[in-house]
């Protein structure tokens, strides 16, 4: 059926949970009320990245993009743009600054220095129906790995694009596979295993998650060709029950691939067989490294294992086994289809490709962004994040989740990629990316990373499980006003140690954070210490509310909201050129809620 107008709903987790799915029916409802299902296609799709003005409506071929959509927002929509031709105004994005009724999306600040190759297909496609998926090259680089190329050849095409694994390590995917290729299988029948690792935990991360709600055949179509390549006819993708909508509908997508000859036996009369199941963590942070994640799907405790043996060599059930996350995979039907080289050209010397991150914090745009290697913090916070929320100072941006360091304003241009962050005491890690202002505080923050790091750690090793336990008990100490100058020694002692001494990545890499921001903010840990005083006004014990007389006006309002009834009215005689005397809080009692703040609307109430 040839539709006239195509009208895109954002359907990934951020804009499900502001009713996207009552937008998506109210609009169906709308144009079947005026006869209009022959002419306009109404589709769910994945995330668009821009979650900041979510939910999204898109209305091709006009390129109308409609931000903040609500569900009474259809009949609009319907009503107005799609029967009399006229845009609704009052949803279009107008851009910052912008004087402009309406702009493409190719002229949206936040979609400029993109380039979406993990994402190509998310919020373009409807991921339940595969024809879409197939109509956008879907399964053609698979056709030429089943029918043309030998395995050799599958993994010196992944060579040549320079793909490097996203999930963290940045290990050269081309070497994992080649390992698993030419390792013998103890095991009768000879099997080997691919598995997805789509146990995604970093606080702040969502790209695994929102590219198997918005493209699902990518995972599937890259699995396949992983198992081609080794030579595995058996693929598990490991994802957490916590993540409901992209579990449904990679079961969907399974199904659907079955349906089509495109998993099973004798895929595309190819002769290979290659099927894949789901296995549901119950989200460990620990699963996410692959010797835990094993154990995890063997039916055992998920903690980690030594290496060496590799599972490349022996892994699930002691038989060879690669394990690749999502972003990872869904490269490679792109590699495939379009060639290695057409990957290798974007990118830096030693990262090629892409990179998806999650930009959140304080930052104007938060979303999904995906950018080619070596493109610099600033161009992605500033120019792709629209800068700092509320005109404020940036103070620093933490990459690779709770196992990254802080990055301070003198890094803001130095190209992102694998190496340069690790050299600058960060990671690339799965590609969290949170952003801070002049309002936080990053003892507060390594404090926060770290006690979600002692909550994750399995306990298996003791410099992990000891050395966590001591550095978040002497990070409350500072925050608490209670911190020596020592602390900082002891902080670097211990993290040193468990870098060296830990088992897996978690206890390896946890202490960053600390190492970072002692390293770069060094002067803030002496103000809690010394001065007893947390300037970001973050860490409770430390934190002072005050009144200024001159700004408040003696409303009572605050003394109204205050639940310790702390807030008294000054002496009238001592202000006696005011209507009404101001009011102090009487420090001894204040329970520090914010509430005074929240509630004084003349800015009278200090916090610091």
């Amino acid at each position: 059926m040839a539709y006239k107008q195509f009208i895109l709903v954002c359907a990934g987790t951020g804009c499900e949970s502001s009713k996207a799915d009552e937008i998506h029916r109210n609009l169906k409802t709308e144009a079947e009320k005026h006869g209009l299902n022959n002419d306009v296609q109404i589709i769910k799709t994945g995330c668009f990245g821009f979650c900041e003005a979510g939910p999204i409506v898109k209305v091709l071929p006009e390129e109308s993009f409609y931000v903040y959509v609500k569900p009474e927002d259809a009949k609009d929509i319907i009503s107005e743009h799609i029967l009399k031709g006229r845009e609704v105004s009052r949803l279009l994005y107008k851009g910052d600054g912008e004087k402009k009724d309406s702009m493409s999306v190719e002229n949206i600040q936040f979609y400029q220095k993109q380039v979406r190759v993990a994402l190509r297909n998310c919020g373009f496609i409807d991921p339940a129906n595969i024809n879409e998926y197939i109509a956008r090259d879907g399964y053609k680089g698979l056709e030429k790995v089943l029918l043309e190329w030998t395995d050799e050849q599958v993994i010196e095409e992944v060579k040549i694009s320079g793909m490097r694994g996203r999930g963290g390590a940045g290990f050269p995917t081309w070497m994992k596979w080649d390992f698993a290729r030419k390792a013998v299988s103890n095991a009768p029948g000879g099997p080997k295993y691919v598995i997805c690792n789509a146990d995604e935990g970093d606080p702040g991360a969502f790209m695994d998650r929102s590219i198997i709600e918005g493209d699902p055949h990518s995972v599937i179509e890259g699995m396949i060709t992983a198992g081609k390549a080794i030579g595995s006819h058996n693929g598990i993708v490991y994802i957490r029950a916590e993540y409901p909508l992209a579990v449904n509908r990679l079961y969907f997508a399974l199904n659907q691939a079955r349906e089509y000859g495109l998993l099973g036996k004798n895929i595309l009369n190819s002769g290979f067989d290659f099927d894949i199941e789901v296995r549901l963590g119950a989200g460990a942070f620990v699963c996410g490294e692959e010797t835990g994640l094993i154990k995890s799907v063997e039916g055992v405790r998920g903690m980690p294992v030594p290496r060496p043996p590799f599972p490349a060599n022996k892994g699930l059930w002691g038989v060879p086994t690669i394990i690749n996350n999502v972003e990872t995979l869904v490269n490679i039907p792109a590699i495939t289809a379009r060639g290695g080289s057409w990957l290798a050209q974007m990118g830096t010397e030693k990262s090629k490709g892409s990179k998806v991150f999650a930009l959140t914090g304080k930052v104007n745009h938060s979303g999904l962004v995906e950018v080619p290697m070596g493109t610099t913090l600033r161009e992605i916070i500033f120019e792709i994040g629209g800068g700092i929320k509320n005109g404020k100072k940036f103070k620093g941006v933490q990459t690779g989740g709770p196992s990254g360091g802080i990055l301070t304003e003198s890094f803001l241009d130095t190209p992102i990629d694998f190496e340069t962050l690790t050299a600058n005491g960060s990671m690339m890690g799965s590609g969290g990316m949170i952003v801070m202002d002049e309002d936080d505080c990053v003892v507060d923050v390594a404090r926060f990373y770290m006690d979600f790091c002692v909550d994750e750690s399995c306990g298996k090793c003791s410099p992990c499980r000891i050395g966590t336990t001591q550095l978040l008990s002497i990070l409350e100490k500072i925050c608490n006003g209670n911190g020596e100058e020592e602390d900082l020694d002891k902080l670097q002692h211990i993290s040193k140690a468990m870098m060296k001494a830990s088992l897996c990545a978690l206890g390896q890499t946890a202490p960053n954070p600390i190492m970072s921001t002692i390293k770069m903010f060094r002067n803030e840990y002496l103000d809690h210490i010394h001065d007893k005083k947390c300037k970001a006004g973050k860490c409770k014990k430390l934190a002072r509310f005050t009144i200024d007389s001159g700004k408040c006006i003696g409303c009572g309002v605050c003394a109204k909201k205050c639940p310790a009834d702390c807030i008294i009215a000054e002496d009238a005689a001592k202000f006696p050129d005011k209507k009404k005397p101001p009011y102090r809080i009487e420090q001894e009692k204040c329970l520090k809620c914010g509430e005074c703040i929240a509630a004084c609307k003349f800015n009278a109430v200090l916090k610091g």
